[in-house]
């Protein structure tokens, strides 16, 4: 289903000296996703749990709410220039009574890995609205658990070990367990990814976990989230404006700069026991 890492020959220089050798890349392809055989976006990811890729994706976009909305998922005839299948193209077949997507949730039929949202055919469709409210969210967590997470999910980040170019997310218990690691380019596509497990597991809502993610928190993170039912996000690095905004208004706790015993919380501090 495609290469997680790419061998490539690099010239290194350094104190040490010149010399050639072969790195690992983190690999980068595009995945379109149709809905009903209508393409709906192509983003930018690391191949591997494409079809939890696509159900975190239309979860986060309001199209589903669980398994049950999905009847099937298939990858679709899509060949490179020696006629092998490249495994780039997924097609979702919705259950019957399922809408299809909005014109609203398209695309433009292109997203990087750096950008979930870029190219929102309208900018009022970015702010979607959950079915299942993180506000009633019961989850509480200890600071000092907290604190250990973001080691926890650096010992299962083995992609990123070997290229140092993926992001990862996790979701989490209260007691600090990662239930499951996901490894993508793009941020948005690793919470995707734990999403869509959480989906197919039967886990959505999942007002019992935590999302955790290695790099910033964004608002299409938050969202994300909160599409999810999700009452906590905890991240590594610093959040924008608007998604403290927007945890906020969803009645969620945002964890920021959570590094070694210190971190700040944005909103939402009850969740987080001291």
């Amino acid at each position: 289903m495609g290469r997680v890492t790419v061998r490539r020959p690099v010239r290194r220089i350094s104190a040490a000296g010149d010399r050639r050798r072969p790195d690992a890349l983190a690999a980068e392809e595009p995945l379109e996703l149709r809905v009903g055989g209508r393409a709906l976006a192509v983003t930018m990811r690391t191949p591997g749990h494409d079809v939890e890729l696509a159900h975190g994706f239309l979860l986060s976009e309001g199209v589903i709410g669980g398994r049950e909305d999905v009847a099937v998922a298939r990858y679709c005839d899509g060949v490179d220039d020696q006629g092998r299948n490249t495994y780039n193209v997924l097609d979702i077949a919705l259950a019957d009574g399922v809408p299809p997507p909005d014109t609203g949730v398209e695309r433009n039929f292109y997203t990087t890995s750096s950008c979930g949202v870029c190219g929102k055919a309208a900018l009022d469709a970015v702010k979607l609205r959950t079915r299942f409210s993180p506000a009633t969210a019961e989850f509480a967590v200890k600071s000092e658990t907290l604190s250990g997470l973001p080691d926890a999910l650096r010992a299962h980040q083995k992609v990123f070990a070997s290229t140092g170019g993926l992001h990862a997310a996790a979701l989490f218990t209260p007691d600090g367990s990662l239930d499951v690691v996901r490894e993508d380019v793009g941020r948005h596509n690793a919470v995707d990814k734990v999403l869509g497990w959480a989906v197919l597991d039967g886990r959505i809502p999942a007002p019992g976990h935590g999302l955790l993610v290695s790099g910033r928190a964004s608002f299409e993170l938050v969202q994300k989230a909160a599409m999810a039912g999700i009452g906590l996000l905890a991240a590594v690095s610093a959040p924008s404006s608007l998604a403290v905004e927007l945890a906020e208004e969803n009645g969620m706790t945002l964890v920021g700069f959570l590094r070694g015993d210190s971190m700040n919380l944005y909103t939402g501090d009850h969740r987080v026991l001291t």
